[in-house]
């Protein structure tokens, strides 16, 4: 487990690429990505229990903690590159190789196929909170004056097509509208 531990490490070290790609010479890496996506997937996740919605808090907690993991073997392949390579195979791959060593491989991958094919509620949600959180970054990112970022703004139709759109709209309505005032000026 060690060895497991010391290589996610990884994911401390390698930047998110498709900010790197459109000119954010220091972008988040993939772990910082992945600990917001986390406290975004508690958060809502605790506000669809007080609505009165069944979800498993600790399992969309593993998934969100799970859902790059695989990132730290192939690293985080941009959207561009995707169109040429099986990404979907070689993540899925990796994520069964690493767990081998982690106390609970199957439970694991399991979780980590429930994002990836958003196959339950916590999937789903895991993936709502990771568009989300993406799309804070790049609102933060404009904010610090990098433009070119108009191709991840395509995103929020995904979250307006979620069923937890009814849910979260403010969230999603609100940053749409923060980032409208920003380009206002």
């Amino acid at each position: 487990m060690l060895d497991l531990l010391i290589e996610l490490g990884n994911l401390k070290r390698l930047p998110r690429t498709g900010w790197l790609l459109r000119g954010v010479p220091n972008p988040e890496s993939v772990a910082e990505h992945s600990y917001r996506v986390a406290l975004i997937t508690l958060f809502l996740a605790d506000e669809l229990k007080a609505k009165g919605v069944e979800i498993d808090v600790e399992k969309a907690l593993k998934i969100a903690l799970l859902h790059d993991v695989g990132e730290s073997r192939i690293t985080d392949i941009p959207k561009t590159a995707q169109y040429y390579l099986d990404k979907g195979k070689a993540e899925k791959k990796a994520v069964m190789e690493l767990l081998l060593s982690s106390p609970e491989p199957k439970e694991y991958f399991k979780l980590w196929r429930e994002y990836e094919e958003e196959s339950s509620l916590e999937g789903k949600l895991v993936k709502f909170a990771d568009r989300l959180e993406m799309l804070i970054q790049a609102y933060e990112y404009e904010k610090a004056g990098f433009r070119n970022l108009d191709e991840f703004w395509g995103t929020v139709k995904k979250l307006r097509e979620s069923e937890f759109y009814s849910y979260f709209r403010e969230l999603v309505e609100g940053l749409v509208e923060m980032r409208e005032k920003l380009h206002r000026g």
